[in-house]
């Protein structure tokens, strides 16, 4: 019985750091986001940070694991282009995260990396549940129907990665209302 509340009160503390995690790479970045500065944001040594991660790799891909959790929570119940549109403006006030987004993005290309399975994952997951809100949107006649819902979420998948590159060499570019245009062209006429 102490085993569990042991491991409940580890899942807690997890949970914990992960939400102090969450802030200061939102705030400060990838590169500038040190094991110490989290472990302090979280009241640990970078030792007992890394207890429960092994790794600043394995850190920073639970990092976008927990932000890709809070996303599909706080977006669940729109339409696929409103829940797009929405993580889109959303990710303008965490650029930290996107940059981190990005850099790991990049890395796991190369199958040894840490964040390499997890992307394959989000990948996976992600495009499908938008093909199913797209193919919805199809049948409620928000979306044109003429379109494979496959090609639709890669290319939006695509869209938003380019876009979120070029945000990030500049800020002054509106990821949203560049996606917007491109949702016009899915409408039915």
């Amino acid at each position: 019985m102490a085993t569990r509340g042991a491991y409940a009160k580890g899942v807690a503390k997890r949970e914990e750091i992960l939400e102090s995690a969450l802030a200061v790479v939102a705030e400060h970045g990838y590169r500038k986001a040190s094991v110490r500065e989290i472990a302090d944001a979280a009241g640990l040594s970078p030792a007992g940070l890394l207890h429960y991660f092994g790794s600043k790799e394995e850190l920073f891909v639970a990092i976008l694991r927990a932000r890709d959790d809070r996303d599909e929570q706080e977006y669940a119940g729109e339409d696929a282009s409103s829940a797009f549109l929405a993580v889109m403006r959303h990710n303008t006030s965490v650029p930290g995260l996107v940059q981190l987004y990005a850099q790991l993005a990049a890395e796991a290309g190369d199958p040894t990396h840490p964040a390499h399975a997890y992307f394959r994952e989000r990948t996976e997951r992600v495009e499908a549940l938008t093909r199913a809100r797209v193919a919805e949107d199809q049948k409620a006649g928000r979306m044109r129907d003429d379109l494979d819902p496959a090609w639709v979420v890669r290319t939006l998948h695509a869209l938003a990665d380019g876009l979120q590159a070029a945000w990030m060499l500049d800020p002054s570019l509106d990821m949203a209302a560049e996606i917007e245009q491109f949702l016009v062209l899915l409408r039915p006429s």
